[in-house]
This record gives C-alpha cells, sequence and structure tokens, in this order.
C-alpha cells in the first residue's frame, strides 16, 4: 500500500466494483484543508458505475450469505487485522484527507475502524433466536434471521474510515453484500481499504465502493429497486431526500442524523471534571462530531465562575497545523464550511452575543503553507436566546454556546429545546437528580458526569430530527437482517 500522504503529485481514485479496481470517465478535486489544496481527483460517479456495483453485489450475495456466521467472522478478523498492520498509513491519510489531527486519526479513528470488524467478528457468533411450543396444536414455531440482500451504505465526511467500517462491519458479517458510497471529500481511506478486500478473504462483489456526490451516486443507489436497505449517516436534509426516494420501494432505513447536543451542568457538579470533559465535548475532532456539545447550559450560582474556567481552558485548546503533535484540532474539512461556521458566529455578534475566545478574538500562528488552510479556533459564545439560529441548528464546528438556568425543570426544557434529539451529558453529584433528568431528556444518548463512553452492544441513534432507527450490536443485527417466523406441525 502506498503512502498516499507523501505522495507529491495528483491522486487518482478509482471505484472498487466486483473484486476490481474500475477507472471513472470524470472526477472531481478533492482538498488537503490543511493547505486549500487540490490534493486527490475522486471519481463523479453516477447510475453507471451503481448499476454495476449493485449487480456485482447481487451476484456474490447467494454465495456469500450462504457461507456460516463462523466463516464470514474469520474474514472480518482478517480485515481488523490488515488495517492495523497498515495503521500508520491509514492514520497519515486520513489526517490528510480530513483535517482532522494525526494524532486523532492514530488513536480514535483507525483503531476504531479495526474494532468495527472485530466487534461484529464476535457479536455474530453469539445471537440465538426464538422458539415457542403450542402443544395443544401439536405445533412448534421458532423464528430464523436472514441476510436482507444488497445493502446501499453513505457515510459521512467527519469520521470516514470509522463510520464506514461501522456500516461495512455488520452489513457482511450478517451475510449481506454491499455497495458503500463514501463522501466525495473524504474518499482517499475508503479507497486504501478497498486494497485490502482481496487479501482478507472477501469475496469479489460482497463489498463494492463506489466514489462520487450525494445528487449523482448517492442518488442512484438510494432509488435502485434492488438495494432494499440504506444506512445513512448524515444531514437532516438529506435523509429527507433519501426517504423520500426510497418510499416507493419500502426500504429498511437506518438515518443517523445531526445534533444540537446539550450539556446541563448543575451546582453540585465537579466543575474541574466537567470543564476538562465539556472543554472536549465541545470541540472534539474541531467540533465535527454528531455527537458534540454545542449548548451548554449551566446553573446559575455557579454560571459566572464555570464562564470564566471554561473559557480559560478553551483558549489551551490548540488549534494547529494537523501533523503537530501539540495541536488538538486540526483544519475544518472545506472553505465552504469553515465559511458557514464563521457567519453563525458573526450571526451571534450581530445579535449581541459575547464571543469569549476564538473567531475573531484569538489569532492562529501558523505556517505559510497552512495559510490558505480551513483552520477555524475553538470559540465561546454567551448570551444568545434559545431561539436563535446558533442554538437550535447544527453548526458542526469548534463553537459552543453556554447559557444559565435556575431549576431543573427549566434545564430539561432548554436542554429538550430544539428538534434534534442526538445525545446529550448532565453533571451532578446528585444519584436521583441525575437519573430524573437523563429520563425526561430527549435524546438517544445520556453521558451523566462522562461523555463518549461507548460501549459498541448498546443502541446507537437518535429521536426527533436526529434519526430514524437504531445501530450497534443487537440492533445492526435486526437491522441488518428479516426475520421470519416458522411453524412445523408435527
Amino acid at each position: 500500500m502506498s503512502k498516499t500522504s507523501e505522495q507529491q503529485s495528483v491522486l487518482f481514485l478509482e471505484n472498487y466494483i466486483g473484486g476490481k479496481f474500475v477507472p471513472c470517465q470524470s472526477h472531481i478535486d478533492s482538498y488537503d484543508p490543511s493547505t486549500g489544496e487540490v490534493y486527490c481527483k475522486v471519481p463523479d460517479s453516477g447510475t453507471e458505475e451503481v448499476e454495476a456495483a449493485v449487480a456485482a453485489a447481487k451476484e456474490a450475495f447467494p454465495n456469500w450469505s450462504a457461507r456460516s456466521p463462523e466463516q464470514r467472522a474469520q474474514v472480518l478478523n482478517k480485515l481488523a487485522d490488515l488495517i492495523e498492520a497498515h495503521l500508520e498509513e491509514f492514520a497519515q491519510a486520513e489526517s490528510k484527507d480530513q483535517g482532522k489531527t494525526l494524532t486523532f486519526a492514530r488513536t480514535v479513528d483507525i483503531p476504531r475502524s479495526a474494532y468495527n470488524f472485530r466487534f461484529f467478528a464476535s457479536s455474530i457468533l453469539h445471537y440465538t433466536t426464538e422458539c415457542s411450543q403450542m402443544d395443544h396444536m401439536g405445533c412448534l414455531n421458532y423464528t430464523i434471521r436472514c441476510p436482507v440482500g444488497v445493502a446501499g451504505l453513505i457515510s459521512p465526511w467527519n469520521l470516514p474510515l470509522y463510520l464506514l467500517t461501522w456500516k461495512i462491519a455488520p452489513a457482511i458479517a450478517t451475510g449481506n453484500t454491499v455497495v458503500a458510497k463514501p463522501s466525495e471529500m473524504t474518499s482517499v481511506t475508503a479507497w486504501m481499504f478497498s486494497k485490502l478486500l482481496q487479501q482478507a478473504g472477501v469475496p469479489p462483489g460482497v463489498v463494492n465502493i463506489v466514489f462520487g456526490t450525494g445528487p449523482r451516486a448517492g442518488d442512484a443507489l438510494v432509488g435502485h429497486p434492488d438495494v432494499p436497505l440504506i444506512s445513512f449517516t448524515g444531514s437532516t436534509v438529506t435523509a429527507q431526500r433519501i426517504t423520500e426516494r426510497s418510499a416507493p420501494y419500502c426500504k429498511k432505513l437506518s438515518l443517523e442524523l445531526g445534533g444540537k447536543n446539550p450539556a446541563i451542568i448543575f451546582a453540585d457538579a465537579d466543575l474541574a471534571k466537567c470543564i476538562e470533559t465539556t472543554v472536549r465535548s465541545s470541540f472534539y475532532n474541531q467540533g465535527e462530531v454528531c455527537l458534540c456539545t454545542s449548548r451548554i447550559y449551566v446553573e446559575r450560582s455557579i454560571y459566572s465562575e464555570f464562564l470564566e474556567r471554561f473559557v480559560a481552558a478553551a483558549k489551551k485548546w490548540k488549534t494547529g497545523v494537523p501533523s503537530d503533535p501539540s495541536s488538538n484540532n486540526g483544519a475544518l474539512i472545506s472553505k465552504e464550511h469553515l465559511k458557514k461556521v464563521r457567519n453563525f458566529v458573526a450571526l451571534a455578534r450581530s445579535e449581541g452575543g459575547a464571543v469569549h475566545c476564538g473567531e475573531g478574538v484569538d489569532q492562529l500562528d501558523l505556517p505559510e503553507q497552512n495559510k490558505s488552510g480551513y483552520y477555524m479556533p475553538a470559540t465561546v459564545i454567551s448570551g444568545i436566546s434559545d431561539s436563535s439560529r446558533i442554538m437550535q441548528e447544527e453548526i458542526f464546528g469548534p463553537v459552543t454556546c453556554v447559557s444559565p438556568f435556575d431549576t431543573e425543570d427549566e434545564a430539561v426544557s432548554k436542554g429538550n429545546g430544539v428538534r434534534y434529539g442526538l445525545a446529550a451529558t448532565v453533571w451532578s453529584r446528585d444519584v436521583g437528580k441525575v437519573h430524573r433528568v437523563a429520563r425526561q431528556l430527549q435524546a438517544g444518548l445520556v453521558w451523566t458526569n462522562c461523555w463518549l463512553v461507548r460501549d459498541l452492544n448498546l443502541p446507537f441513534g437518535g429521536m426527533k430530527n436526529s434519526g430514524v432507527g437504531r445501530e450497534g450490536g443487537k440492533d445492526s443485527y435486526h437491522f441488518f437482517t428479516e426475520v421470519k417466523s416458522i411453524t412445523i406441525k408435527h
């Protein structure tokens, strides 16, 4: 495998269809966010490429689905081994392609990508089905779980290989074949991953990777009559389009969408631990994680102290060149996204909000070759109305807003006062309070006195406009299979 991060010439990617790399007639420019320069050409695939990929997946399905769970698990474990063997190459490529720090890619993205395969290689061996007896009727009833067929998987740009493998692993573990479309902005590690498939023993057609945009490649995949299942992670607006396109075919849908996640901090919280964790939860991966905290509600009696200490800690969260080990954040994904995030900060100022640090306050010290990159320092805002777009819309950048509350009921009301419901955090030493508040918050995941502690056995997904369905452990098993009830008369 070549070290794409070290290549000086422009890198041309190819689709992976039916076990072969297939060139595309047209390409999309892909930028290195740390410099703002084009460094990669991604296939601009459309209907023709998706048709070929679906045909390959359909052809591979009978043999792959007939394999035992143990046989499929062996292949998944081999994929995990190969990702780990090439961890440094993957990390370098992910950092260059996405803008995240090399440290983050090394310690989070690539290890988790390997673990996704290990987890589902193990879990697929341990599921049981149901059985019931009807002795008075002389009947025995039982259920079986069957793979659905060709799974359409669409993954986002923020955690490229991490979230692509989170979908591929359970899909093929349960016997499906796959047509995957990564984000056109972060396609390199998916292309590198496709080079490992044959070596791991994945038969041709079981995993197909088609690169391109949502309106062309994504639309062709979602609207294909022979793709009965779609797993999508991305924006709520795109999910609405997917729902409309797939409706005529009654497809199974799993939609993991945006978040506007609150942190609720009570006066009895361990402030030192809370501030350290909430800085991380607000600015992790440039704030480009659906689970990041973007609204912080603090009990009024400690609001001033919290704000002062939180801003001081945020100022120490270093934004810099991704390869610098001292950088906490790298660059945002694109010039357009940076502009969008900056516009939210400008809106806050126009509405009378106070920008305590970050955008427009703190200057970044960047090398000359990185001054055209898409960087933004950690930004903390206060004095914003809950009805403001800044408090209502997903920003998906290193920006968080801090606001006071007076009562527990008010905190819950504020926390629930958006159309999203993905995640929330609660900080208090009062066990009864954290149970009460966690139960009332409209969020698919609630962490108390911690953040991003994940057990992959547990359901992952959101309420309201944050998604449809759940994935992880048993939920992924159920999503990627169909249940069949069988009755035997004896």
